[in-house]
């Protein structure tokens, strides 16, 4: 009972925070409605009728792209039919693919974060090591080296990628002083114009016959495994990785000396100077983890998920990864639980946008409203609590 209890006390606020922030988007689903505004004043109760009515609707579409629909799970109860099975799970198998990238970079920005630096380069770390991973594939794969040893050097080469293109900002910052705020966003354009480049302009990379600015099918040289019986499905053990790599983030930060000493730095980079922590070191090895991490969701992402590498692979990781690694406190479980929110509200959105013809825009909003309040669970609580209470408080006093 105690532990049913520590687990509510943990998931009782963002709960509520993610509640509060769907009960404020459906108010402004219903009063941005313009058949709802036009009846407002003829017959305003059907008018409320009429938009808290798509307002669920939208809702339930959400919730159906994000975890699945009921009915389809029904039916696959049924007949026991494979491809029911995968019509069925598809939509949670989605929310978790869509969750990968942004578990690494999440995890790479927060250990930059921990350590006083403001990383917002975690979309071209993510895209160099989706390159190295993919000359990795290259070069490697298709029989080259056995097929294991073949995955453990995407893995190594998107390490490497993503590290080297970290370690530039971090060199400079440590050096002469440079922003990491200004270095690592020129490096994102930097990165996103040299996979252009690559895929434009080298044959051993292109796609035959060089139509379209992208590599050759990475699945073709190295194929990732998939953890699930059903092949259509392609979760595969990239989720595996990002969970160690949480796993193993935390102990770093929170059980090692060096993680001690990155954290110590990040809180008062004067007083670890003067506890004979070097300042510098601290800065570069931050980043080189930070941009490693942020590199190996690359490479498995672009092998594994996309199969393909483009200019455009990054998409907006690196700027939700930010606000992800903040709502979730920089701490490894709060950025695997946030990153996952996060991946079932990309996905869902999908469905919810196709079937209600919402604007993405509203879409967005909805999202930052979910990211406001569960970044300040105070402004929740506050909402939620009793003011008669609060009042009956103050005159007990």
């Amino acid at each position: 009972m105690s532990t049913l209890k520590q687990f509510w006390l943990k998931v009782r606020v963002p709960a509520l925070s993610i509640s509060v922030a769907l009960l404020i988007g459906a108010l402004f689903l219903v009063f941005t409605d313009i058949e709802v505004l036009g009846m407002l004043l003829s017959d305003p109760l059907g008018a409320l009728a009429l938009g808290f009515g798509r307002a669920a609707s939208s809702y339930s579409a959400l919730f159906r792209g994000a975890f699945g629909d009921p009915a389809n799970f029904g039916k696959a109860l049924a007949s026991g039919d494979v491809q029911l099975w995968a019509r069925a799970l598809r939509p949670i198998v989605e929310s978790v693919v869509a969750s990968v990238p942004l578990i690494f970079v999440g995890l790479g920005v927060s250990i930059a974060f921990r350590t006083g630096i403001f990383n917002i380069g975690g979309a071209g770390q993510f895209t160099m090591g989706a390159v190295g991973g993919a000359i990795a594939a290259l070069v490697f794969g298709a029989g080259v080296v056995p097929a294991p040893i073949a995955i453990l050097l995407v893995m190594i080469f998107g390490l490497l990628g993503g590290a080297l293109w970290a370690f530039l900002p971090g060199l400079l910052k440590a050096r002469v002083g440079a922003s990491e705020v200004i270095t690592t966003i020129m490096l994102n354009f930097i990165a996103s114009q040299l996979v252009f480049f690559l895929v434009s302009n080298v044959e051993f990379i292109q796609k035959p016959p060089r139509i379209q600015p992208v590599s050759k099918e990475l699945s073709q040289f190295v194929d990732l495994p998939g953890i699930l019986p059903i092949a259509s499905l392609r979760l595969d053990i990239g989720i595996i990785v990002a969970l160690l790599t949480a796993v193993a983030v935390s102990w770093f930060l929170f059980r090692s000396t060096r993680g001690f000493e990155l954290r110590a730095a990040g809180l008062n980079i004067a007083a670890a100077k003067y506890a004979g922590m070097g300042a510098s070191t601290s800065i570069i090895t931050a980043m080189l983890i930070s941009g490693a991490i942020s590199g190996l969701g690359g490479a498995l992402v672009a092998v594994g998920t996309v199969k393909q590498l483009s200019p455009g692979i990054a998409g907006s990781v690196g700027f939700t990864a930010i606000a992800i690694a903040l709502v979730g406190g920089t701490r490894p479980s709060g950025v695997v639980a946030t990153a996952l929110v996060f991946g079932l509200l990309q996905h869902g959105g999908s469905l919810m946008q196709v079937e209600t013809s919402i604007p993405i825009e509203m879409l967005l909003f909805i999202q930052a409203l979910v990211i406001a309040f569960i970044a300040a669970p105070e402004l929740t609580l506050g909402i939620l609590k009793n003011p008669f209470r609060r009042r009956q408080a103050k005159v007990t006093k």
